[in-house]
C-alpha cells in the first residue's frame, strides 16, 4: 500500500487518518497537503523522518517508532532555497538501548527453530523526535510501505555545506505491527488513528490508565504496566508507613491527572490526606518550579508524591537546593525513579537523597551486553544513530564521506568525489578541532551506562514488545492441526507475505507464552499482571547517590525490605508526616470545622469513657460496675464507697458521737453522786437517770450508722435509732406532765392529781411509748427491712454501698412517731414554762424541743437531697445535733448549779423562798 493510496483509504473511510491531510504543528513547523505529499521538501535529513530511520529486509517486517533525541529540529528558512529541517539532537542513551534490544529480539527470534520456523523477521525503525505529528507520520510510512531517500549535491555556500536535493519514493515493504516507545499521549494518536485499519501497536513506554479501554483503543497492547497500579503501590506505601498528610506534584497531563485521582480514591478510606496538589507545566517550568519549592518549602507535609518527567524534577529539585529545603522524603513515580541524571547529580544530591521510588522492573537479557560491544560504526555504515553515539562518546568525528555516502548508496564516483572534496574543503573551525576517529575504538572493556544490562528496564519491556509480535505472528501463520475446526477462522494457514492486521490483532489478545528466560507473559485485556521494582537512592561509600531496589510489586503482592531503606534524614528510621499527630489512648480524635480529616485535635475522654487505641474518633463507655482509670485508658471496678470509721467524716463523727456519750456518763456520775442534791431529786429523779441513759444510747447508735453496711446492721440502725429517741423524747414528755400535775394539784380542790401521776405511773408511760416504738419497728424490720444496697446510679468512680429502704413507709411511721411524741411534749412543755418556780425544767424542756424539732424538719430535704454516704452522714448529724441540743440545754443549768453554784442547790432556793 502506498502512501498516496493509504491517504485515499482513509478520505474514503472518513477514518481519523484525515487528519494528517492538514497539519500545522509549532513544533515542527511543517505543513502537508494532499498536493504537497508527493512533492515534499527534502532537507540533510531528507523528510523529518529522513535518516532519522534503520531497517533490514525480511520476510516479514517490524516497526518500530522510538523518540531517540529529545530535541526536535529547527524550520531554517531561506528565501532563496526551500526550508527544510535541520537534525534532530539529544540523542538518549535510554531508548537507544531499547531500540538494539528489539534488534538483539529479532537475532534470538530468527535463530530459534521453534518459533516462527522458515520465516525471517526483519526491522525498520524511525525515530519520532519525541514530537506527536513526526510519531504519525512515521506510522503512516511505516504502514503504507513508504521509504523516501535524497539524491544529494553538495553546494558551498559561507561556512556550511548545503546540499542540492530531489526526492524520491521506493516501494517498502508495509509491517503488521508497530513497536512504539512514545508517551502515552502520542500512543493514544496512533491508536486512535491506526484503529480502523485494525494496526497493532504494541508499547513499553505508554502507561496511561485510559489505554486500558479497549473500545476506545481495541488496537493497542503495552509491555508495561498502568499507572493505576503504580499509584495504588505509592497509595500501599503511604498507608503501610502512615503518612497522613502528602504533598503531591504532578505534570500537566493526563499522566499527572489520573495517577492523582487513583492515589485519592485509594487513600480516601485510610484516613490518608492530600496537603496539596501543584502542577509543572513544561512551558514555564521554571516559575512552575519556583512557586511549587515554596509550596513544599511552607507544607507541613514532609513526604512529597511526584508524578512527572525527570527533566521537570530536575528542575524543581534546583530550585529546592536553592533555598535548602533537603528533609522532604520524596516518593518517585517511574517517569523519573531511574534517571541517571538527577542520580548523579551531585548539585541535587542533599534534596534527592532518600528518594523512594517506583521502577519498571528490571531484568537481565542474557547475551545483550555481548552485542552491544560487538556494535561498530564500520560494520553498520547505514546506522546513524550508532554513528552519532559513537561520536559523542569517542569525542571524535567518523568521516563523513564514508558514512553518507554508504547510507546513501551512492555510486556515481564523481558525486563521492565531489562530496569528499567539499566536506574537508568547507570544515568549521570548531569541526576541525575535533580530531577523526580512528576506525579501531571499540565498547568492549568500556563501562558506560550503553553497556550496562544489569538493570534494563524500559530496553527489556521493548525485548517482550518483540516476542509478543512474534508469538502472535507464529500463532497467525501456524497451519491448524489435523481435527480442528475447519469453520474457525483463527485455524486457517495464513501466508508471511498477506498478513491480514485485523487477524494478526485477534492472534495478539490470546497471546501466552514463556519467555526464554522463563517468565510467564499473557495480556489481561491491553494490560500486564502489574510488576514494578522499588528503588531506594541512598547514599554510596564514595559519597554520592546510588540506586538500590529494596522490594518488588508482583500482582497485589508487595514484597519491601523496610530495613534496607535509607530515608531523606540519612537514617533507617521512618519519616513522619502528619497534619496532627495521632491522639494517644486516653483522648479521641475532634475534627477541625472548614479542615481535612487528618487534621484535628485530640480531645480527652470524659469520666467514664476510655479509648485504648491510638488515633480513634471516639471513646466508648466502662460498664455499669465499672469506671474509667485516671488515664482514661482502662476499665477499672468502683470502688464501694459508704462512710468509714478511717476518713475524716467518719472520725469526725465518731469523735462527735464517743465525746457525746461519754459527756452524758459524765453527767451521769455527777447525778448519781449528787443524787440526794435537790437539784437532782427535783422533778423525779428517776427520770433523769433514765433520761441521760436514752441519751447515751442516742449517741452511741450514731456509730452503728458508720462502717460497712451488713444485713444486721442497716436493721440495727434504724431499731436503734428509733427506740432511742421515743424513749428520750417520753422521758421529758412524762417530766413536763409531771411539772404541770405539780402545779395544778396546788390548786385547791385537786389534790388528788398528782396519785395518778406517781413513780409507777411515770414508769410505765415512758415504758408504754416506747413499746409502741419497738412494735413499729419490729413490723418494719419483718415485713420489709432495710438492706445493703450498690447504688450504680451514680455516674463516678465510687458504687455506693447503702442501706437502702425497702419500704419508705416503715421509715416515715418511725419518724411520724418521735415527731408526734416531740411536738406533743413541746407544746406541753411551753404550755408550762411560765409556771412559778425557780428551777421550772420545763423552760430548758421547751428550748430542747425546739432545738429537736428545728433540727429533724431540716433533716428531712438534707437527707433526701444528698447522695451517697453524704445522706448517712446527715441522719448521723441530726441525731448528734438533736442529742446534744437535749443534754445541754437539759442538763447542763443542773450541772452549773451542782459543780459552780452549790449555794443554789438548796430545797428553799428551788421553792423560791
Amino acid at each position: 500500500m502506498s502512501w498516496a493510496s493509504l491517504l485515499l483509504t482513509a478520505w474514503s473511510s472518513r477514518s481519523p487518518s484525515l487528519l494528517l491531510v492538514v497539519m500545522v504543528s509549532r513544533d515542527v513547523g511543517l505543513r502537508v497537503g494532499l498536493e504537497g505529499v508527493q512533492t515534499s521538501m527534502c532537507s540533510r535529513t531528507g523528510s523529518p523522518m529522513e535518516e532519522s530511520n534503520l531497517g533490514q529486509d525480511g520476510d516479514i517486517v517490524l516497526g518500530g517508532l522510538f523518540t531517540l533525541h529529545y530535541q526536535p529540529p529547527d524550520l531554517d528558512i531561506d528565501f532563496v532555497k526551500p526550508p527544510h529541517f535541520n537534525p534532530c539532537t539529544g540523542l538518549q542513551i535510554e531508548p537507544l538501548m531499547s531500540m538494539y534490544a528489539m534488534e538483539f529480539a529479532l537475532e534470538e527470534i530468527n535463530s530459534n527453530p521453534s518459533l516462527l520456523p522458515g520465516v525471517r523477521l526483519s526491522h525498520r525503525i524511525l525515530d519520532s523526535c519525541g514530537r506527536h505529528p513526526w510519531a504519525l507520520l512515521g506510522a503512516f510510512s511505516l504502514v503504507g510501505g513508504d521509504r523516501s531517500t535524497c539524491n544529494t549535491m553538495p553546494v558551498l555556500r559561507s561556512s556550511h555545506v548545503w546540499l542540492n536535493q530531489t526526492w524520491q519514493r521506493t516501494e517498502a515493504q508495509s509491517v503488521p505491527v508497530i513497536i512504539d516507545g512514545d508517551a502515552s499521549r502520542s500512543a493514544m494518536i496512533l491508536s486512535r488513528t491506526l484503529g480502523p485499519l485494525f494496526i497493532p501497536m504494541i508499547s513499553y513506554l505508554a502507561s496511561c490508565p485510559c489505554l486500558s479501554d479497549r473500545q476506545q483503543y481495541p488496537n493497542f497492547f503495552r509491555t508495561i504496566p498502568s499507572d493505576i497500579n503504580q499509584a495504588k503501590v505509592m497509595a500501599r506505601l503511604a498507608i503501610r508507613f502512615n503518612w497522613t498528610w502528602i504533598g503531591a506534584v504532578l505534570s500537566d497531563n493526563d499522566y499527572g491527572r489520573l495517577a492523582i485521582q487513583v492515589f485519592e480514591e485509594e487513600i480516601q478510606e485510610s484516613g490518608v490526606c492530600v496537603a496539596f496538589s501543584e502542577i509543572l507545566s513544561r512551558e514555564t517550568i521554571e516559575e512552575d518550579a519556583i512557586r511549587v519549592a515554596n509550596t513544599i518549602q511552607h507544607s507541613t507535609a514532609r513526604v512529597i508524591l511526584i508524578f512527572t518527567w525527570y527533566t521537570d524534577v530536575a528542575e524543581l529539585f534546583l530550585q529546592l537546593a536553592k533555598i535548602n529545603v533537603t528533609d522532604r522524603q520524596f516518593l518517585a513515580s517511574e517517569a523519573w525513579s531511574t534517571a541517571t541524571d538527577l542520580l548523579h547529580n551531585v548539585a541535587l544530591s542533599k534534596v534527592a537523597s532518600g528518594v523512594l521510588g517506583v521502577a519498571i522492573r528490571s531484568a537481565d537479557i542474557p547475551g545483550f551486553e555481548k552485542f552491544l560491544r560487538r556494535l561498530h560504526p564500520s560494520d553498520r555504515p547505514s546506522d546513524f544513530f550508532l554513528r552519532e553515539f559513537w561520536e559523542k562518546e569517542f569525542g571524535c568525528s567518523l568521516s563523513m564521506t564514508q558514512s553518507k555516502v554508504t547510507a546513501l548508496s551512492m555510486s556515481d564516483s564523481s558525486t563521492k568525489t565531489n562530496i569528499s572534496t567539499a566536506s574537508h574543503a568547507n570544515r568549521s573551525p570548531l569541526a576541525a578541532s575535533i580530531p577523526l576517529c580512528s576506525g579501531r575504538e571499540t565498547l568492549e572493556g568500556v563501562k558506560k551506562r550503553f553497556t550496562d544490562t544489569s538493570h534494563l528496564r524500559a530496553a527489556y519491556n521493548a525485548y517482550l514488545a518483540v516476542y509478543v509480535a512474534a508469538h502472535g505472528l507464529h500463532s497467525l501463520l501456524s497451519c491448524p492441526d489435523e481435527g480442528s475446526d475447519p469453520t474457525d477462522n483463527s485455524s486457517t494457514c495464513s501466508s508471511p507475505y498477506n498478513i491480514t492486521p485485523k487477524e494478526l490483532l485477534e492472534h495478539l489478545n490470546k497471546v501466552n507464552f514463556t519467555t526464554p528466560h522463563g517468565e510467564k507473559f499473557f495480556f489481561e485485556g491491553a494490560d500486564i499482571p502489574a510488576v514494578y521494582d522499588l528503588v531506594n537512592w541512598k547514599s554510596t561509600p564514595a559519597g554520592s547517590l546510588g540506586m538500590f531496589t529494596i522490594g518488588r510489586l508482583v500482582g497485589s503482592d508487595l514484597h519491601l525490605n523496610e530495613s534496607a531503606i535509607q530515608w531523606s534524614t540519612g537514617s533507617t528510621q521512618v519519616p513522619i508526616s502528619v497534619c496532627s499527630k495521632s491522639c494517644p489512648p486516653g483522648t479521641r480524635r475532634a475534627n477541625r470545622k472548614g479542615e481535612p480529616v487528618c487534621c484535628f485535635d485530640c480531645i480527652p475522654c470524659t469520666d467514664g469513657e476510655v479509648n485504648n487505641e491510638t488515633g480513634s474518633h471516639q471513646c466508648r463507655r466502662c460498664p455499669i460496675e465499672f469506671w474509667s482509670n485516671l488515664g482514661h485508658t482502662a476499665c477499672i471496678p468502683r470502688k464501694v464507697d459508704f462512710l468509714s470509721f478511717n476518713e475524716t467524716m467518719g472520725i469526725v463523727l465518731t469523735t462527735a458521737a464517743v465525746s457525746g456519750a461519754v459527756v452524758t456518763a459524765a453527767v451521769f456520775i455527777v447525778f448519781l453522786h449528787y443524787r440526794h442534791t435537790p437539784v437532782v431529786r427535783a422533778n423525779n429523779s428517776e427520770l433523769s437517770f433514765l433520761l441521760l441513759l436514752s441519751l447515751k444510747l442516742c449517741f452511741l447508735c450514731a456509730l452503728v450508722f458508720i462502717g460497712r453496711p451488713s444485713v444486721w446492721s442497716c436493721r440495727l440502725q434504724q431499731a436503734a435509732f428509733g427506740i432511742s429517741f421515743v424513749l428520750c423524747v417520753s422521758c421529758l414528755q412524762v417530766k413536763t406532765i409531771v411539772v404541770l400535775a405539780a402545779f395544778r394539784s396546788a390548786r385547791p380542790g385537786a389534790g388528788g392529781l398528782m396519785k395518778w401521776f406517781g413513780t409507777g405511773q411515770q414508769r410505765g408511760s415512758v415504758c408504754f411509748y416506747t413499746c409502741i416504738q419497738v412494735i413499729i419497728c419490729t413490723i418494719w424490720l419483718s415485713l420489709s427491712p432495710p438492706v445493703p444496697y450498690r447504688d450504680l446510679g451514680f455516674q463516678g468512680s465510687k458504687v455506693n454501698l447503702e442501706c437502702a429502704m425497702s419500704s419508705v413507709v416503715g421509715f416515715a411511721v418511725v419518724l411520724g412517731y418521735i415527731g408526734f411524741l416531740a411536738c406533743l411534749c413541746l407544746l406541753l412543755a411551753f404550755l408550762a414554762r411560765k409556771l412559778p418556780d425557780n428551777f421550772n425544767e420545763a423552760k430548758f424542756i421547751t428550748f430542747s424541743m425546739l432545738i429537736f424539732c428545728a433540727v429533724w424538719v431540716a433533716f428531712v430535704p438534707a437527707y433526701i437531697s444528698s447522695p451517697g454516704k453524704y445522706s448517712v452522714a446527715v441522719e448521723i448529724f441530726a441525731i448528734l445535733a438533736s442529742s446534744y441540743g437535749l443534754l445541754l440545754c437539759i442538763f447542763a443549768p443542773k450541772c452549773f448549779i451542782i459543780l459552780l453554784k452549790p449555794e443554789r442547790n438548796t430545797k428553799k432556793h428551788l421553792m423560791g423562798r
